[in-house]
């Protein structure tokens, strides 16, 4: 054996033993990844089932109070066209404080003969109902926590495909000691670094996530 191939040789094993070790780590390392991502996965579809739970039980509280102000209402209409005073003020008195604001701004139009005023106090401005904007608000953190938990997921893919590609290195590289030619020795080794180089490349790009 010449000198040129011993150095030859003596380079492609080293170089395999550095890939062999780099792939094993950047196989380890890209399955905690994928590990670490499933867990923010789960917690955040966890968190936006709560916030669709918490959105729908305040949608349906907000609707129940809107019937509630829609009756009292009516009944107010009608004891006042019926001219029954005192049966008008118990249900004005009854009105939910939300509601109070809407109404009052609803008769300040003077719909009885302001034939432009508004036809009820539920479309005035001043007409809000908290559990409403409650459900509004959990809805739109729900999306956020399922678009949240969507990234997750898709990271956590994208390190299960590195820890297939570091494998694919391993093997590149365990392969080429079995190998008894060295020119196929070193194009099994160069393939295997290349599919290790590109991967990490990849990889660096990718965001990560570590809990202690």
């Amino acid at each position: 054996m010449t000198d040129d191939t011993q150095r030859r040789t003596h380079r492609v094993d080293l170089l395999s033993t550095i890939l062999l070790a780099l792939a094993a780590i950047g196989t380890a390392w890209s399955t905690y990844q994928s590990t670490q991502w499933r867990g923010e996965q789960a917690v955040d579809t966890s968190m936006a089932t709560a916030a669709r739970i918490q959105s729908s039980e305040a949608a349906t509280r907000a609707g129940q109070e809107t019937q509630i102000d829609i009756a009292t209402f009516i009944q107010w209409v009608d004891a006042d066209v019926h001219g029954d005073e005192m049966l008008a003020r118990f249900y004005r008195k009854r009105f939910r404080k939300e509601f109070r604001p809407a109404f009052a701004a609803w008769l300040a139009t003077d719909p009885k003969t302001n034939a432009e005023a508004p036809l009820t106090p539920f479309v005035m401005p001043q007409y809000h109902i908290a559990s409403a904007r409650k459900s509004e608000r959990l809805n739109a953190l729900a999306g956020m926590h399922s678009k949240a938990a969507g990234e997750a997921n898709q990271r956590a893919d994208d390190d299960i495909l590195a820890v297939v590609l570091f494998a694919t290195a391993l093997f590149f590289a365990g392969i080429s000691t079995k190998v008894k030619s060295l020119r196929q020795r070193e194009a099994l080794l160069a393939m295997g670094w290349l599919i290790f180089l590109g991967t990490a490349i990849w990889l660096a790009t990718l965001p990560t996530t570590v809990s202690i």
